[in-house]
């Protein structure tokens, strides 16, 4: 008999009880005790929730206070040493205070988890003396039982997977890391076992990436070891995000089973498999329901799948199951209540994804007579969707082939327009200016609720707007920035905002998803043709301008950015959506630029989330990813200066494709990662202007002068002076008032002190 597994849920529940949680106990409304009596409840709802649904394997130890990296470190007492840690349980003001920062101590670095818009904390291991603190699997698994009698299956992230993510340590260390991890794990391990736990899910998603030989050695020995200390504990070795590399040496791990992702991974994991097989004494825990995308599944594509994985491996040794966690997608299409039908019929959130699971089991162990109606129901809600006006606008079709065709570029090269540029702007050396968004306040969110609920007239609204704008140009003059922005106050999101002014757009009232701690975004959905209907951000941005001498930059948020924090159609590639965002930005470009506008930032901070896991399709990605950031931008005059923002990725290497974005300024996020993305710069010249973000606006910290003067000293160490500027890290929507301003003030004041100490270093 086939059943049925999930590999994660998502934490946040399906009213964003967990986030509400989470701030309620930041801002002292909640006791400690009620708080920890509040996540309990979340958390037992998700997994009653998923038994009730019929499924066989539930993850636990999935759920979550902030971060599951996070909670691996605090599990081994992995505590940075500027946190006083000093052994034992984690409290909740060291562990959150890694996640956010305190008033002495910045935060942890974050980053992305693989190529999903999920940030993790990165542990930093250092100086550290690993211990175990408490054994968090085994109290999820005893929880479950106890309460809901639910035999749970603990989740761990793996040990290989574990240390490649971390940072404190060099290369030449990671087995001696290694040696101290392991018999923390056994620990885990054997507890396990003997608390009566029959499987445990060790997350490796390592493993789809390029590994070395010494690596697939670490695996080896991780995997005896495991094999030879809990001999009688089924392991499932779980894989996501794309297919494994070196098959033939993973599924040659001792462990009992093998998790494989069949959406992002579909080739390269059926072509092993077909090719090599799949042992007979493992379980093959086949990952057929996207836990990434809000589509529903194809049932019958899924069906032959899982027939012809059923004449290559023994039924009772395969599991159905979500490709991932659910983590990555909204929780239930059931509160969707103003899509179009066409639209909604075709969407599968985590719920829905259960229900797919059950139905596919079913289908395997009975037939697919037995979910008949459902099948013929599913072919009618894919055949609606492809058939609808909004997937067929043959207009936009071949205007977007016919420009996308050539190989957009900017009529002049950077150096003849940095000139041209340098003589209309006249700006100071080390120009500053923010990444463009303003505190959004309990005042400004209220106003746009008003709005929404039409109790203010579109006029009312744009008056509020437009005194908001004057409170921060003034604010902005008066703390002494070089280059303004309007605060974005008509802005509920950087990608929602510019989705509900284009076509090809539709957005969910209750589709949150975790981006990182208690930040939740709701991505729209792209499921038609993307095109320009009407100006968007000219209004607000040519009235900043009309109040203020010093230059206004126009804020886009660009093609990559927009398309990779949306979920996409699946019917054509990403590059074609890319394309048409790139058009229809362009048009926006062109009106700001038209309206006096003559600086226009075009951010991109989820260019290097998007870029793929394997090595063999990264350059075919940057290559079309680049191209639409050129097509959006590339038709504005030489004296029209364009900029655009990445932030919290690596960029070592793809340096080259930024510099060939030819944006003629770009700002990248530094503070949170201490500023070791300079070191890329110290191995790789970048000859275009860039100001590297000076300090972290995710944690509420105020940074001394010193600090960001320290930032400053670094980079101008590696970087032209003639071509730097200075800026927060990324926008500061989510800030306080009072801790903008100081932050901006020490800001500029650590900008005078570097003009005057590198003055004679600029080229007048």
């Amino acid at each position: 008999m086939v059943k049925s597994s999930v590999l994660g849920y998502p934490r946040i529940s399906a009213n964003r009880e967990w986030k509400k949680a989470l701030e309620a106990f930041w801002s002292n409304k909640l006791e400690e005790s009620e708080f920890h009596r509040q996540m309990k409840e979340i958390r037992l709802n998700h997994l009653r929730k998923q038994q009730e649904k019929g499924i066989d394997f539930i993850a636990v130890n999935d759920f979550s206070y902030y971060d599951h990296m996070l909670d691996t470190a605090a599990m081994f007492g992995i505590i940075p040493q500027r946190f006083s840690y000093e052994g034992g349980a984690v409290p909740l003001s060291v562990y959150y205070g890694i996640a956010r920062g305190t008033k002495d101590a910045t935060a942890g670095e974050m980053t992305k988890w693989f190529n999903t818009n999920y940030h993790y904390i990165v542990p930093e291991l250092n100086q550290a003396s690993p211990a175990l603190t408490e054994n968090k699997p085994l109290t999820a698994y005893k929880e479950a039982k106890l309460e809901l009698g639910i035999e749970g299956r603990p989740v761990i992230v793996g040990p290989l997977t574990f240390l490649k993510l971390s940072k404190g340590y060099e290369s030449c260390e990671l087995d001696a890391w290694l040696d101290r991890l392991l018999p923390l794990y056994v620990q885990i391990l054997q507890e396990l076992a003997n608390e009566g736990v029959q499987w445990v899910q060790v997350d490796e998603p390592i493993v789809v990436t390029k590994l070395s030989k010494e690596d697939l050695q670490r695996l080896k020995t991780i995997y005896e070891t495991f094999a030879a200390s809990v001999p009688n504990l089924n392991i499932m070795l779980q894989t996501y995000f794309e297919s494994v590399e070196h098959y033939t040496d993973i599924i040659a791990l001792p462990v009992s089973g093998i998790g494989l992702d069949f959406v992002h991974g579909f080739s390269g994991n059926m072509l092993s498999i077909r090719s090599q097989g799949f042992p007979a004494d493992k379980i093959l825990g086949a990952g057929i329901v996207d836990g990434r995308g809000i589509w529903k599944a194809p049932l019958r594509k899924k069906i032959e799948l899982i027939e012809e994985l059923s004449s290559l491996i023994s039924e009772d040794s395969l599991i159905i199951q979500t490709s991932c966690s659910l983590l990555h997608v909204p929780v239930s299409v059931q509160q969707e209540t103003k899509l179009a039908a066409e639209l909604k019929n075709a969407l599968a959130f985590a719920d829905e994804k259960l229900d797919e699971l059950v139905l596919l089991a079913k289908a395997a162990t009975q037939g697919k007579e037995a979910i008949k109606e459902e099948l013929e129901q599913c072919d009618r809600n894919f055949l609606a969707l492809e058939l609808s006006e909004a997937r067929n606008r043959s207009e936009i079709q071949h205007n977007v082939a016919a420009v996308s065709s050539g190989n957009p570029a900017r009529s002049r090269p950077f150096a003849e327009r940095h000139s041209a540029q340098e003589k209309r702007w006249q700006l100071p050396i080390f120009p500053t200016t923010t990444i463009g968004s303003f505190p959004q306040s309990a005042e400004v969110r209220k106003a746009r609720q008003l709005w929404r609920k039409k109790d203010w007239s579109n006029e009312q609204y744009a008056d509020f707007i437009r005194k908001q704008i004057d409170i921060w140009i003034k604010l902005q003059e008066q703390i002494g920035l070089d280059v303004l922005v309007h605060g974005e106050f008509e802005r509920t999101d950087m990608v929602e905002f510019f989705g509900e002014k284009l076509a090809g757009f539709a957005f969910t009232q209750n589709g949150w998803v975790q981006s990182y701690g208690s930040r939740c975004v709701k991505p729209p959905i792209i499921f038609g043709d993307v095109a320009f209907k009407e100006v968007m951000t000219v209004e607000e941005t040519k009235y900043a301008q009309s109040q203020t001498e010093r230059p206004v930059k126009g804020m886009l948020t660009g093609p990559i950015t927009i398309m990779n924090w949306s979920f996409v159609r699946e019917d054509i590639s990403r590059e074609q959506i890319a394309y048409q965002l790139a058009y229809a930005l362009r048009q926006e470009v062109e009106a700001l630029e038209q309206a006096g506008i003559g600086m226009i930032q075009v951010d991109e901070p989820a260019v290097r989330e998007g870029l793929p896991l394997k090595e063999e399709d990264q350059a075919n990605y940057l290559e079309w990813a680049v191209k639409a950031f050129r097509m959006a931008t590339c038709t504005v005059q030489d004296t029209t200066q364009i900029h655009t923002h990445m932030c919290y990725c690596e960029f070592h290497d793809m340096i080259d494709s930024i510099e060939a974005m030819d944006a003629d300024v770009i700002s990248i996020e530094t503070s949170r990662s201490h500023g070791e993305l300079i070191h890329s710069f110290e191995l790789n010249t970048y000859k275009m202007g860039i100001g590297l973000g000076v300090y972290d606006i995710h944690s509420p910290r105020i940074p001394d002068v010193e600090e960001m003067t320290s930032m400053i000293d670094r980079a101008l160490r590696v970087l032209d002076p003639n071509l730097f500027w200075i800026n927060p890290d990324c926008g500061l929507k989510t800030r306080g008032f009072a801790e903008t301003i100081a932050s901006l003030r020490n800001m500029v004041e650590a900008t005078r002190i570097a003009r005057l100490k590198h003055a004679a270093s600029v080229v007048q």
